[in-house]
C-alpha cells in the first residue's frame, strides 16, 4: 500500500472560518490531515510569534462526523506551524497548506499576510508549503469554485515537490469555476498602499486611529499576479524567504566597508 501524504492545514482567519473548512475538505481527498489553526482571526499578523505570553493549543471537534485531528491555538499562524511540527504531529508533514484566506494576498500584501507567513514558516522548516487566498472579503464568500484549482495545484506540489526555500503564493479570482480561465505562473507585481489614518476621539476624550488606504499598482507587466487576477486567472507566485538583495552585494562591496576596522 502507498502511504498517504501527511498534510498540515492552517490559516489566519481562525479555525471556524469557511475558507479553512473548504481547504480541509479538499486536502482530505489527497492525504491524512492534521489541522492546527488560530482560535480567533489573525489577519495582518505577518510573521509574528508569541514570546511574552503562554500558548494554548487544545484539541477540538467542530463536527461529530470529522475523522481527522484538529487543534485550536491561541497564537499566531506562525505559532500554529511551530507547535504543529514540534509538539503535535508525530512526524514531519509532507505538505503544509494555509488558507483559504478571505481576501487578496497578491503583490505587496504577501509581506503582511498571516496566511502566507504560516506557509513561509513551514518552508523554513523544509516543508513544501502553499498559501491560498480568494479575492473575496465577505464572510459569505463562495469557496466552491476554488476547489478544482486548489486540488490540482496541491497535487502537483505533492508529485513534484518544491525547491528548498521556496513556497507558493496562490491567489484565486472571485469568479465562477467556468469563468476562471486557468492558472498563470507569475511574478509579484510592483505595487504599494497609500495609507492614511482616520483620527477619531472616544467619549472619554482619548484619540484613536483607524488605518485606511488605497492600493496602487505601478506595474503594467502582463506577467504579474495582479494582471493574472484582473484577467480571470489563478495566480501562482513562487516566494522565497531569503530576503537578501543578491544583486546589490557587489555594489556594496565597492564601498570599501570591508576596510573599516
Amino acid at each position: 500500500m502507498v502511504k498517504k501524504p501527511l498534510i498540515l492545514v492552517t490559516n489566519d482567519d481562525g479555525i471556524t472560518a469557511p475558507g479553512i473548512r473548504t481547504l480541509i475538505d479538499v486536502m482530505k481527498e489527497l492525504g491524512d490531515v492534521v489541522v492546527v489553526a488560530p482560535d480567533s482571526p489573525q489577519s495582518g499578523m505577518g510573521h509574528a510569534i508569541t514570546i511574552n505570553d503562554a500558548l494554548y493549543c487544545d484539541p477540538v471537534q467542530l463536527k461529530a462526523s470529522e475523522d481527522h485531528q484538529e487543534y485550536s491555538c491561541s497564537g499566531t499562524p506562525a505559532d500554529c506551524v511551530k507547535l504543529a511540527t514540534q509538539e503535535i504531529m508525530k512526524r514531519k508533514p509532507d505538505l503544509c497548506v494555509s488558507g483559504i484566506n478571505h481576501g487578496s494576498n497578491s503583490s505587496i500584501n504577501v509581506i503582511y499576510s498571516g496566511t502566507m507567513s504560516a506557509a513561509v514558516e513551514a518552508g523554513t522548516e523544509g516543508i513544501p508549503a502553499i498559501g491560498f487566498s480568494l479575492l473575496d472579503y465577505s464572510l459569505n464568500a463562495d469557496f466552491k469554485p476554488t476547489k478544482k484549482f486548489v486540488k490540482a495545484i496541491t497535487q502537483k506540489v505533492l508529485e513534484e515537490g518544491l525547491p528548498k526555500g521556496v513556497v507558493l503564493n496562490v491567489n484565486l479570482p472571485k469568479l465562477s469555476e467556468d469563468d476562471i480561465k486557468g492558472v498563470k505562473i507569475c511574478r509579484q507585481a510592483k505595487a504599494h498602499w497609500v495609507e492614511n489614518f482616520d483620527k477619531r476621539t472616544n467619549p472619554q476624550g482619548r484619540d484613536y486611529y483607524w488605518l485606511t488606504g488605497e492600493f496602487i499598482n505601478e506595474d503594467q507587466g502582463e506577467d504579474t499576479d495582479e494582471w493574472a487576477l484582473a484577467n480571470g486567472y489563478v495566480s501562482v507566485v513562487p516566494v522565497q524567504f531569503d530576503l537578501t538583495a543578491h544583486h546589490v552585494v557587489q555594489d556594496l562591496n565597492s564601498w570599501g566597508l570591508n576596510k573599516v576596522s
